[in-house]
């Protein structure tokens, strides 16, 4: 397969993420670091055999949560509810990872994961919970 079938391949696995306007900062800098993200990334490793897009879609997840990554994991959570990835499942995959990667993995995922519901106008990003109060009997 040459490099220009994966870059093809790449970017129909972009579009079937939703995420057909990603790295797009690589291509304002170089064309050919874009099309070696798309074409290496998404043209060969997340059409490999024997994970389905939502498995690899999960464990992307649950590796930039572990890792707290600064950016990527946005576009990553907008990747997942694309592909049918649900709320709670998002959910359920912070909580797991929070006790093997430590509790703040959680606190900066919660974060990232409310910017995203807030572009989409999620109501559940506009509430904003009131702690309960301690009372002394």
């Amino acid at each position: 397969m040459t490099q220009e079938d994966n870059y093809t391949k790449g970017l129909k696995k972009l579009l079937e993420m939703g995420r057909e306007d990603t790295m797009l900062n690589q291509r304002q800098i170089s064309e050919d670091m874009y099309q070696l993200s798309v074409g290496t990334l998404f043209g060969e490793i997340w059409n490999r055999p024997h994970l389905s897009l939502r498995d690899r879609q999960l464990i992307t997840l649950a590796a930039n949560i572990a890792l707290a990554r600064p950016h990527g994991t946005h576009s990553h959570y907008r990747s997942a509810h694309h592909i049918g990835i649900t709320h709670e499942e998002i959910c359920e995959i912070m909580i797991h990872v929070g006790m093997y990667g430590g509790w703040p993995c959680i606190a900066h995922a919660t974060s990232q994961y409310l910017e995203v519901l807030e572009e989409r106008g999620d109501p559940m990003a506009k509430s904003n919970p009131k702690r309960d109060e301690i009372k002394e009997e």
